[in-house]
Parts: structure tokens; sequence; C-alpha cells
């Protein structure tokens, strides 16, 4: 049985990033792998422009201005942002200006309109800036024209977008979508539009999963609920294998008479290498590779275990396999236990519930309430992290500080 880090680690070495790219409009890359670094041919400012409402002004006509001693100026135009200068600026002169518009060519710093008072087409400058240039964005301030602003191997999320578009970016390459199969394995399962009968169980899991998948950015091939024949099994799992980059089959991992999982994937041409973990919930992990560069996973069909398994697991591998660059593996942060909690003596433990911040900023966990059982969906409600405890017998006590793992 591996260890959680060496099962990671098997995990991440054993994973291709997609080298398959497409080019996107703008509006549709949003949560998408940059493909290809990303550079612009402007200047951004793209021109000096002005950090405030006010007058552009040379600074030596104005440096020694005092409330007792102001100095007067001539306002020679109005500049709102969008509009050219029309007017170059001399000596004893300034223009009217606003936030973000374009400094007129002989004006090197701008005056707060706070520090001034006007009548007509004269100002007087109150208070001196301490400096030229003050409230002046200089052209290519924040990058010049060439410069790389996103590298490959970047999530476009919304600071990513905005660039895209100021850098004047109407198509972009992104790495395909990972295709990622999905299926449920068991007689007793029943999808949540029939008719529970006693024995049965609802299959929650293709939900949740579909849902894990499309926050990752994957695509999802829902290949439905796969009774405990053998046959039928063998023919789902081929046609996930072959048409997709990834596998997330639940349940038939386990040691049971009708877990057909691990010797159909050997009989398929699989490379198990990865067949338990010391994790608690997730033991029975299954993962294989095959020689077309599908990665199956077969996970446990409890559905905390199944999305444990996908927060612990599955997330790190589809964040190398879209392309993305580091850090591939889950975050952790220290966070004070609000409960006592019990750890296990041979496996790692994962306790869900939710972690805030309280006033001083300190994190702070919250176990669910309720039976920790990996069948207890019901609880998993409003998860945001999972505890980590590692493999112990003593007990964390209350305000002790531990490591949480977010998954959202």
């Amino acid at each position: 049985m591996l260890t959680v880090n060496q099962a990671e680690s098997l995990i991440l070495e054993m994973i291709s990033p997609l080298d398959q790219t497409e080019i996107r409009p703008l509006e549709n890359v949003f949560n998408r792998v940059l493909a290809e670094s990303v550079s612009s041919h402007l200047d951004f400012p793209y021109w000096d422009n002005s950090a405030m409402d006010g007058y552009a002004v040379k600074f030596e006509d104005v440096q020694g201005a005092t409330p007792d001693r102001p100095v007067v100026l001539t306002v020679i135009e109005a500049i709102p942002a969008g509009r050219k200068p029309q007017l170059t600026l001399r000596s004893q002169q300034a223009a009217r200006i606003f936030t973000g518009a374009m400094l007129p060519a002989g004006a090197d710093t701008i005056v707060m309109q706070e520090n001034t008072t006007s009548q007509g087409d004269r100002v007087s400058i109150l208070i001196a800036p301490s400096k030229p240039q003050m409230f002046v964005r200089k052209k290519g301030e924040y990058a010049e024209a060439g410069k790389i602003l996103l590298a490959k191997g970047t999530m476009i999320k919304e600071p990513e977008m905005a660039i895209l578009a100021t850098a004047q970016k109407n198509e972009v390459t992104v790495y395909r979508r990972p295709l990622v199969a999905i299926f449920s394995t068991g007689d007793e399962l029943i999808s949540p539009d029939q008719t529970l009968e006693p024995g049965q169980i609802i299959d929650s899991n293709q939900f949740a999963l579909t849902s894990f998948l499309q926050g990752q950015g994957a695509i999802p091939l829902n290949l439905g609920i796969v009774a405990d024949d053998r046959d039928r099994l063998r023919e789902t799992m081929s046609q996930a294998i072959n048409g997709a980059d990834l596998v997330l089959s639940t349940g038939g991992v386990s040691v049971g008479d009708y877990d057909y999982v691990e010797e159909l994937l050997k009989e398929l041409g699989g490379e198990i290498l990865i067949q338990s973990v010391a994790i608690k919930p997730g033991k029975p992990l299954t993962v294989a590779k095959f020689t077309n560069g599908c990665i199956y996973f077969g996970i446990p069909g409890n559905p905390v275990s199944a999305l444990v398994s996908c927060w612990r697991f599955v997330q790190p591998a589809l964040k190398k396999l879209s392309g993305l660059t580091h850090p591939w593996r889950p975050s952790f942060i220290k966070a004070s236990t609000k409960n006592s909690l019990k750890p296990d003596s041979k496996r790692e433990t994962y306790l869900w519930g939710k972690v805030h911040w309280d006033d001083l900023g300190n994190a702070q966990f919250q176990v669910a309430s309720g039976s920790h059982s990996s069948g207890n969906l019901i609880n998993l409600t409003q998860t945001n992290c999972l505890a980590y405890l590692p493999k112990s017998e003593q007990i964390i006590e209350l305000d002790q500080a531990i490591l949480v793992m977010l998954v959202r």
C-alpha cells in the first residue's frame, strides 16, 4: 500500500500534458490554458496619462506654490479621457485634465484639483507637487511593447481575460480541454429519475464527478451506470479507454465477488501502477496507464471517498494534463481547529469541513457535523476544505494548529 505522497508522485509522473491546441475567440477562453506566450505590439499604458482629475502642468512652473503664494497659470484646453490633446503646453500654462486622459505635449506633472482654485481661464496652484511626474502614468511603465504579458501554461481567469482584451488578442491559442469518461458500476445503482426500490442506491457520483470535471475545465463524457456484468463492464471500459484522455469509474475496485475492474484493466492492456493508498477515506484507489496515453482512475463508490479521491489525486492529474504549469499539487494552509480531531494510526485522514478567517485574519477549521462515514454525503454540503491528519494515535486538541487542504 502506497503513501499519499508516493501515489501523488506516481500519478504526476505518468501524466503527459496535452499538446493539441485550438484557436478560440477571446470571449470563449475563460478557464482555458494558454498554449503559447502572449505579448503585444502596444505599450502599457498606451501613452502618458493622468492618474487624477486636475491640471497638467510643467513642474518647474509650480514647484514653489503655497497657499500664501499660489502660482497662477492660464488654462489653454480641457482634455477628457478618450480625446487627443490639441495644443502643446508652454511655460505658465496648464490644461484641465481628467483621470485616464492623455498628457499634452510639454506637460510633465499633474496637480490634483483639490490643490487648486479656478476662475475663468485661470487656475491657482495652492500646493506644489512633491516631485516631477506626480500622478503621471508613463507610457510603457507597466509593460513595454514586445514584453511577455502571459506565459504559456497560464490558466485564463478574470485578470488574464482583461490583459488579453487590452492587448487586442481577439483570438487566443489554447490547449484543447481534456476529455474524461465517467461511469458508475454496480447492480444496486439507479438514476435519480427512477423509483427507488428496497436495496437500491441512487447514483449521486456521476453528478458530483461531472460537476467536478466541469470545474476543472475538462469535458465530461458520461457513460452512465454499468451493472455488475463482466462483459458489459469490459465493453464500457474499452470504450472509455479508447475515447478519452482520462477515465473515472466509481465502484468495482474493492475485493468483492463482483469487483472486476482490476482484472479487466490487465486484460485490456493496462499497466496498473496503484492498487491502494494509505488514506482515509479512499483507500481502494486503482490507477492504470495505457499505451495510447489514457490514464484510468478506479475510485471508490462511496460518495465521500469518490470526491476526496478526486480532490486529492485526480485534480493534480488534470492540472498537469491540461497543460497548466506548476503548481499541480493541492494547496494547504495552516489553521486552528475548533474541534478535537481523531487521526488514524495507519493511514492519513482527511476530514471534511469549512475553513473561515476571523477578524484578525487567522484561519479557523470547523469539522462538518454528524457522521464522518464515507457514505454520508449529506454533511459534505458547503465543504471548502479537508483537514489533513497525519497517521497518529494522539488526539488533536481544540485550537491546535493543523494543515487544511483547500478544495474550493
